[in-house]
């Protein structure tokens, strides 16, 4: 199969500052209280080895505390943004990763933005070697039954994917699915208004608010084995 080739990393880079120049730090304050909410509800403790699957600007994993941490993407810039530390690998997700033993693989907003479904797979299997047994693949993005046509006012959303969807490919890659949630955060960060960052913190402890205003999925995996 002739699989399509990946965005340019120039291209990249003018969308990402297209779409985020001015909520830079709004931004870092929201990924600031997600973080934290996504390291208890998982338990990533200070010294795990965690790599963010394209990590746009790093808010993520500049979050997570110490350990081994990783960042990939193939926007140049986010090299710049990534805290002291954090390796980072400029690459196409769908090839071989140059990176192992890892106890959590985290990605958010990003398998929207692959070209096809077996761009997915090839990921969803390089994230289960990279992976130790035991070792968790945590994954958010927009869910198109709850989004709808909203979905195509990002040129660069290609993949439309439930959390119904992403879970069973998940399984066939070989995980093992624990957690799946078909509505858990609001659309996006990137428009619209600019909430305080106490009204997420309470959003992310009720979630019966999810259920009404939740349209990106929240789905986690394990790969298979015990933990080390």
């Amino acid at each position: 199969m002739i699989l399509p080739d990946p965005p340019d990393g120039r291209e990249l880079s003018r969308q990402y500052e297209i779409r985020f120049a001015g909520r830079e730090e709004y931004r870092r304050a929201v990924w600031g209280r997600l973080t934290a909410f996504l390291a208890q509800r998982y338990s990533i403790e200070e010294g795990s080895s965690v790599l963010d699957l394209g990590c746009g600007y790093g808010e993520f994993i500049n979050g997570v505390g110490g350990g081994d941490r990783h960042a990939m993407d193939l926007n140049p810039d986010a090299r710049r943004m990534l805290d002291p530390g954090i390796t980072f690998h400029e690459q196409d997700c769908s090839q071989p990763w140059p990176v192992g033993d890892l106890n959590f693989v985290f990605t958010s907003n990003f398998f929207e933005h692959l070209p096809s479904k077996d761009h997915l797979m090839r990921t969803l299997n390089a994230a289960l070697g990279a992976l130790k047994p035991g070792g968790t693949l945590i994954c958010l993005g927009p869910n198109i039954r709850r989004v709808a046509g909203g979905y195509w006012d990002f040129w660069d959303h290609y993949l439309p994917l439930t959390e119904r969807s992403l879970e069973e490919a998940m399984k066939i890659a070989g995980f093992e699915v624990f957690d799946c949630v078909g509505s858990f955060l609001p659309y996006s960060m990137s428009r619209g208004r600019r909430a305080p960052g106490w009204i997420l913190g309470l959003y992310l402890r009720i979630p019966a608010l999810w259920r009404v205003f939740g349209k990106q999925f929240l789905v986690a995996g394990r790969k298979p084995g015990p933990a080390s």
